[in-house]
């Protein structure tokens, strides 16, 4: 599986190279975010904690940054098994 960096989340967002889960869809929209918040806090955060599945063992990123306002927000995210970036959630902090 491959190691999520901060450069290459980035080149996929840049690429649009991403999908965005059901999940976080809701809560972008719960939280009133946009799909440009998501691509500021990828593309300007950076990663906090990283994550291991017990069952799958695929690595999940926790990256922290801000909203086109500023606000504070996270989003989870891990490289899925075709390279593409998968957005497991997204929630202002």
């Amino acid at each position: 599986m491959t190691q999520p960096t901060l450069g290459r989340i980035r080149n996929l967002v840049r690429s649009l190279n991403y999908v965005v889960s059901l999940h976080a869809a809701e809560e972008l929209d719960d939280d009133q975010l946009t799909i440009l918040d998501l691509e500021s806090i990828l593309l300007a955060g950076k990663i906090v904690e990283r994550q291991r599945d017990r069952q799958t063992h695929e690595i999940k990123c926790v990256i922290r940054g801000f909203t086109l306002d500023g606000s504070p927000a996270e989003a989870v995210v891990k490289i899925g098994p075709l390279g593409t970036l998968v957005v497991i959630t997204v929630y202002a902090a």
